[in-house]
């Protein structure tokens, strides 16, 4: 078969199945960044914390995943995860292994380590606000929760996009470590067809074009978004004077 046979939508083609591993990368990552914004959030404010503990807690966490290799935590929430599951199918009765899946596993680990990047992101936003204006909005006696709302989410979700647009690049990337559970994304995917066909340069090459096309897609979307988020603030600004 010829290149453009190998990489068609017809018999023998694996043209729908890479982009089949494209969507599914994309919903590993979007579902790893959502996680990872909670968990970014809950430690950034353990980090903001006065409460010491917390604070250790919160750096703790930062420290760990941000130094441990990602492959190694996939590694961990997967094989560790799926030898909890299958200890708690025994102590109920059921027999045999229980694996966990492997879109869970994944997103859960790239979750986990975007955490702990979105949380320093999330962090460094806040302390971008200008100490004047939560200062006035105490003076004008604005409650915590109006104070969230009004001053701090708006800001910082102005400062932190440029952070999150780089994180959600590198969880894109990270992704493609999912690929040693098993999980069809974009790299297994590219993996079986070189494997298949013998074309590994063919299939690597088309594989890392799929992910550029990606990144570059992403990067745009964060650029308007940080555009958007500038104008949005200016107006408000505007209004106020």
């Amino acid at each position: 078969m010829t290149s453009l046979q190998l990489l068609g939508f017809g018999p023998g083609g694996w043209g729908a199945l890479l982009l089949l591993g494209a969507l599914i990368t994309l919903a590993v990552t979007a579902t790893a960044l959502a996680i990872g914004a909670v968990l970014g959030a809950l430690v950034a404010s353990m980090k903001l914390s006065r409460n010491l503990p917390l604070a250790a807690i919160g750096h703790a966490y930062t420290t760990v995943f941000r130094g441990v290799p990602e492959l190694l935590i996939i590694y961990l929430i997967y094989f560790g995860g799926s030898s909890a599951v299958t200890a708690i199918g025994q102590a109920l009765g059921y027999e045999g292994f229980l694996g966990l899946p492997s879109f869970l596993a994944g997103a859960l680990a790239v979750g986990i380590i975007s955490g702990a990047y979105q949380a320093e992101v999330y962090r460094g936003a806040y302390l971008a606000i200008a100490p004047g204006e939560l200062e006035a909005a105490l003076a004008v006696g604005m409650s915590r929760r109006l104070r969230l709302r009004r001053i701090v989410m708006p800001q910082v979700i102005r400062f932190a996009i440029p952070g999150l647009g780089n994180v959600w690049q590198l969880s894109l990337k990270d992704s493609a470590l999912i690929s040693v559970t098993g999980l069809a994304e974009l790299m297994r995917t590219s993996q079986v067809a070189a494997g298949s066909t013998r074309q590994y340069f063919l299939f690597y090459i088309v594989g890392g074009s799929l992910y550029l096309i990606l990144t570059s897609l992403s990067d745009r979307i964060f650029r308007r978004a940080e555009r958007q988020a500038d104008r949005s603030q200016s107006a408000a600004m505007i209004g106020r004077g």
